[in-house]
């Protein structure tokens, strides 16, 4: 079940994430790294690795594209 839970965040996180790559718009990834990160602790409760791993890959995104843009573009 928390897989289950796990994957949504992720899924939400990646739909929040997408705009985020536009230029000027990259400060949304301020709220999507937090998104993603509670969807690893729900990762990490369950007993499946695929919730967890998708809500890594897109708080690593968020964090990269963040470091690229300064932290606000």
């Amino acid at each position: 079940m928390a897989n289950i839970v796990s994957l949504i965040i992720g899924i939400f996180a990646l739909i929040l994430a997408i705009p985020s790559f536009i230029p000027l718009l990259g400060w949304g990834n301020w709220l999507v790294v937090p998104i993603a990160l509670v969807g690893v602790v729900f990762g990490v409760i369950s007993s499946s690795n695929t919730g967890r791993n998708l809500c890594l890959i897109v708080a690593l995104v968020g964090i990269i594209r963040l470091s690229l843009g300064g932290g606000f573009i």
